[in-house]
């Protein structure tokens, strides 16, 4: 690969996606395959100043072998040494940047039960790091590297090198590594972010409606106190970050027991190693009271068993149907590339940061002020060419917000 534009990455994520200060910690989660760019990242931080880099793989063949071949009891516990891992890092107010890349049908096969309660044990595990990422206590930053198996999901006609080589093109063309000057496109993209945040804001909308021809038809509440937010988030402290590059999105959240009508999946979801496709929900009252999926049945079933909070949305996100991730006519197979082509939802959690004073207010008030709880916080995609969104304002006046897939200001 190009090495300058692989540096290129791993100075927008330094400096840009968790925008380490001197004598800051950081950890890199990293898959073992992506250990060369990962060292990369940690050079750069390292050189700006960071006191220290953790590095934090894990491997998803072995992964694999554990669901086949552990005990049982196994999946119900989740190591201390790594709890404190984490918990000791998020205390010393460490940043941290997530490699997500995986094979999206890694664990094909594996009964979705245990899968689903390795994943609950691990979520409770590191419930104080989840809560203070969701929070914006430390910077966190998601990007993507190709591993043989992934690319080979996207790219499933070519021989591996000649598929890992095309989805590193198109991940650093979509991070912006390629050009001349990375950090000053990010400047203007964070620019056009914003603009459409400060539209949104200043509507204040009560409720959004949205419906398309695949059968989406459903109306979500916003609550009186919410907040559009986009790429370049700040931390409690006040210091910017970017939770994900690539981001096209802006967000909030819904208000909890506000969402009623039917939302139908436009795009795969790789949950857990596994593909969940074609699925539909109907929403009463902010809970889903019912679905269905062609693929993935009862791998969505243990995503909404996680618990009460898994069955409402946390999270409302509009991204434009004419997208650089969109354009490039690739299905992923990954939810951060995915949802940056698409307009989408989040099963669970909402982020505090959404609602006026969120970081501050009890979980309690939170609850009261329309935010969920959960333990997972789970991206689907739901943007297709002929979405139609209509923004309704308190007084009943309604306002374009999407026509066409696209935004309609």
């Amino acid at each position: 690969m190009n090495q300058t534009q692989l540096e290129n990455y791993a100075k927008l994520i330094v400096h840009y996606g968790v925008n380490i200060r001197e004598g800051q910690p950081l950890v890199i989660s990293s898959p073992i395959e992506c250990a060369p760019f990962a060292r990369i990242v940690a050079a750069e931080a390292y050189r700006v100043g960071a006191s220290d880099v953790t590095l934090n793989w894990n491997d998803e063949l072995f992964t694999k072998l554990r669901f086949d071949l552990a005990p049982d009891k196994i999946f119900d516990e989740f190591p201390a040494w790594h709890q404190s891992m984490y918990n000791d890092n998020i205390r010393a107010g460490a940043a941290f940047v997530g490699i997500s890349a995986s094979d999206p049908e890694l664990l094909k096969g594996v009964p979705t039960e245990k899968v689903a309660r390795a994943q609950k044990a691990r979520k409770i595990a590191l419930h104080e790091y989840f809560e203070a990422a969701m929070g914006n206590k430390n910077a966190w930053c998601v990007v993507s590297v190709p591993t043989v198996s992934w690319a080979k999901k996207v790219f499933p006609d070519c021989k591996a090198d000649e598929a890992v080589e095309r989805l590193w093109d198109v991940i650093l063309k979509s991070v912006r590594a390629d050009l001349a000057d990375p950090l000053g496109a990010w400047d203007i993209h964070k620019k056009t972010l914003k603009h459409r945040t400060d539209f949104l804001n200043a509507k204040h909308f009560a409720k959004l409606r949205y419906k398309n021809s695949i059968g989406t038809d459903v109306t979500v509440e916003l609550p009186p106190k919410h907040i559009w937010q986009c790429g370049g988030e700040r931390t409690v402290a006040g210091r910017e970050f970017i939770a994900n590059m690539p981001t096209e999105e802006v967000f909030t959240l819904p208000s909890r027991n506000g969402v009623n009508g039917k939302i139908v999946s436009a795009l795969p979801l790789n949950y857990n190693g596994n593909l969940i496709e074609n699925f539909c929900l109907t929403i009463e009252n902010g809970r889903v009271i019912d679905y269905s999926a062609e693929k993935g049945y009862e791998t969505l079933k243990s995503l909404l068993a996680t618990d009460e909070g898994s069955l409402y949305l946390g999270e409302v996100a509009l991204v434009p149907y004419d997208s650089p991730i969109r354009n490039t006519g690739i299905l992923f197979f990954n939810t951060l590339f995915d949802e940056n082509a698409a307009c989408h939802f989040a099963f669970g959690k909402a982020y505090p940061t959404c609602l006026e004073g969120g970081t501050d207010l009890t979980k309690e008030a939170l609850a009261a002020a329309g935010a969920n709880d959960s333990l997972t916080h789970e991206d689907f995609m739901v943007g297709t060419i002929d979405l139609d969104i209509r923004g309704i304002t308190a007084d009943g006046e309604e306002v374009p917000v999407f026509t066409n897939g696209n935004f309609a200001f």
